[in-house]
């Protein structure tokens, strides 16, 4: 398997370079130069697998110069840190099916994807005998997922930029509590947009990417994106019939997602994707009507989903142009001058054949919360309760829906005891954190401060 950017300036490259390149030295994203097609019978064969057995499956297709039995060592080493036995358990709960994403050591849905890569890049810095300074930003749940899976490893240094309070607390304490050396928190004056465009101009910077060997574990790298997709197989394998299925996705960022679209590619028979926004809606007037266009990042009870620029939807849109990497190269140079893309009408039919949306605002989110929690016992988290709630109304009565829990609802307490009266319940790891010691270095908004920060460090 080859791999090839959005933008069509790069030779073809393995995935072994593709995980360590991370952005594709042209500014694009790095996809497959094909997609596999899963026959029906194989489909069949793989509902019922363990996780860890169909993650083998699913991955070897993609990561075809890994020796199977290393590919698998990485599997099993990656899924057994976490605390479900079934990795990413499938609960039914007042009509829709809950895939519960957040049994990873950060309770978060990027536990699944970012435990593989920190053991991938030990794999391969050991192999290649050399050493990455991780450069990443989060909106929350990805800065403790990323730190998680490289901690204290080997060659490894990792820098994370979340925008300064305004994570949840229990997210800014999951990042700021890890002391261990090779770990360097950063959180900018800003908004997430800003921590993330901060991380894009650095890595467009081939010289100094090249020199501090910057490594990226935002879902720009590829290796994240491919990791989701197994979970969308597994959820289909779960349900009592393997028929068509609608999974519901809060997103604000389009990785997620991406991921189920890629799975439909490969021929799961999935009918529609529902794409949840929050009141940071750029995606649902994509999919509504066509309209990309740049507004303000409004603060909510959902902060994961608080963007604007969605990165990973380069990687739709190359398939959505017909794979013209032309055509990708001017839509981006577009939004650069404009702050928008514009798209034909033919365009925005295809998006919404494969697309349903919907914005769920605040007040829906709080309500939603309450009342699922009243009818049925069950707690979600805000992201998770903005897809419940897209379900519940967009394809209210269709059989199978799926809607992904992305986070453990005591991540967002306070969000949670908004809406029920009483915080979520706190698990140990969650409890263990409070009046734990923090380091963090808050600095303004200015890439300039960032790169000087990653030299002294990276050079200590």
């Amino acid at each position: 398997m080859k791999y090839i950017s959005t933008r069509g300036n790069i030779a073809p490259i393995g995935f072994k370079e593709a995980v360590m390149m991370g952005l594709a030295t042209d500014g694009g994203l790095i996809l497959p130069e094909s997609i596999p097609q899963i026959a029906p019978e194989t489909l069949a064969a793989w509902a019922r697998l363990p996780y860890r057995e169909l993650a083998f499956n699913i991955i070897s297709l993609f990561a075809t110069d890994i020796p199977s039995a290393d590919l698998k060592a990485l599997i099993d080493r990656s899924y057994g840190s976490f605390e479900h036995q079934e990795t990413t358990p499938l609960v039914k709960k007042d009509g829709v099916y809950i895939l519960e994403l957040f049994h990873g050591p950060t309770l978060a849905f990027k536990d699944v994807a970012l435990q593989l890569l920190g053991n991938l890049f030990e794999y391969l810095l050991k192999e290649r005998g050399e050493k990455m300074n991780i450069l990443g930003a989060t909106s929350g749940d990805t800065g403790s997922a990323a730190i998680a899976g490289v901690r204290g490893k080997e060659n490894i240094n990792i820098f994370i930029l979340h925008p300064h309070l305004k994570t949840s607390p229990i997210q800014a304490l999951q990042m700021t509590s890890v002391l261990d050396a090779n770990v360097h928190n950063v959180a900018i004056e800003g908004t997430f947009d800003d921590c993330q465009n901060i991380v894009k101009t650095l890595f467009n910077d081939l010289e100094f990417k090249k020199e501090y060997a910057l490594g990226a574990v935002n879902s720009i790298n590829w290796a994240r994106v491919l990791a989701q997709v197994v979970y969308y197989f597994y959820a289909w394998g779960r349900l009592p019939e393997q028929g068509k299925v609608v999974f519901s996705v809060p997103t604000g960022n389009f990785g997620d997602i991406f991921a189920g679209y890629l799975a439909k590619r490969m021929g799961l028979p999935i009918e529609k994707l529902l794409l949840a926004t929050n009141e940071n809606n750029i995606l649902s007037r994509f999919v509504q009507n066509g309209d990309y266009s740049l507004g303000q990042v409004v603060q909510t009870v959902s902060p994961s989903m608080d963007i604007q620029l969605a990165s990973n939807l380069e990687r739709y849109l190359y398939y959505l142009f017909n794979q013209s990497p032309e055509r990708v190269r001017s839509a981006f140079a577009e939004l650069q001058q404009t702050g928008k893309i514009v798209f034909t009408a033919e365009e925005v039919q295809r998006v919404q054949s494969e697309f349903l949306s919907c914005t769920v605002n605040e007040e829906m989110t709080l309500e939603t919360i309450a009342s699922f929690n009243r009818e049925t016992g069950y707690l979600l988290d805000p992201h998770t309760a903005v897809g419940v709630r897209g379900a519940l109304e967009c394809v209210k009565g269709h059989p199978a829906v799926v809607c992904l829990a992305t986070a453990h609802p005591a991540k967002f307490g306070e969000a949670v005891e908004r809406a029920i009266g009483a915080p979520a319940p706190l698990p140990p790891q969650l409890a263990a954190l409070q009046g734990k010691e923090t380091r963090c270095e808050i600095m303004a908004a200015d890439k300039d401060k960032v790169k000087q920060f990653v030299i002294a460090k990276a050079k200590a």
